[in-house]
Parts: structure tokens; sequence; C-alpha cells
């Protein structure tokens, strides 16, 4: 069963840290590219980073450059998000998504997880 699975959300004070991991199941991400989405009640849904299935591409939405990064390990079928500095307008739910190409950051992806929960606030 060809399966990605989100963890890591929760809930953080303003300016704290949280790690998002993407994880696969079913098949090897060595083979993806990874984007990170998010979405916030009453929003459409963002493009927040996205990695090349090498990992020697990768792409900031603007309103997290400088603040997350994005990584992977393929030996553990994983791609993670590194949020820090994180601010109340981060609030959404996380969602991490797969496309096997060679192209850094698709315009579609084939599997989507079924998203966690981050939520910034005092």
């Amino acid at each position: 069963q060809v399966q990605l699975v989100e963890s890591g959300g929760g809930l953080v004070q303003p300016g704290g840290s949280l790690r998002l991991s993407c994880a696969a199941s079913g098949f090897t991400l060595d083979y993806y590219a990874i984007g990170w989405f998010r979405q916030a009640p009453g929003k459409e849904r963002e493009g927040v980073s996205c990695i090349s299935m090498r990992g020697d591409s990768t792409y900031y939405a603007d309103s997290v450059k400088g603040r997350f990064t994005i990584s992977r390990d393929n030996a553990k079928n994983t791609v993670f998000l590194q949020m820090n500095s994180l601010k109340p307008e981060d609030t959404a739910v996380y969602y991490c998504a797969a496309e096997a190409t060679l192209r850094p950051c698709p315009v579609a992806y084939d599997y989507w997880g079924q998203g966690t929960q981050v939520t910034v606030s005092s």
C-alpha cells in the first residue's frame, strides 16, 4: 500500500520550532520530488517548500524563506521540514506530496499524505 505519513505537528509558541517528517511506505522516495504544502482555515492550499529527487534543488515560499529548511534522508525514506521562528500565521494543516520526476518542484503530485496540524499560539 502506497502511503505518505506526516508527523511532528503540534502546538508551539511564537518563535518556537517544529520538525515535520514525511515518511513513505510501499514505495521508495529515492525517485520522487517532494513538496510540502499547507492549508489554513478559510484559505487556499499553498506551496511551502519542495526538494528535488536528488536533493540538489530546493524551493521556499517567500513567507517561509530563511525560517524553514527542507531536507531528505533517502536511507530513512523520509523528508523533513525544519520550521524555526514560527509565527501565528504559520498555523495550518501541513501536507507532504510526492511526484516521480526529475523536476525539482512539479506542478502536480501523485501521492499525498493526510496532513499534520501545526498551531502557533501563545
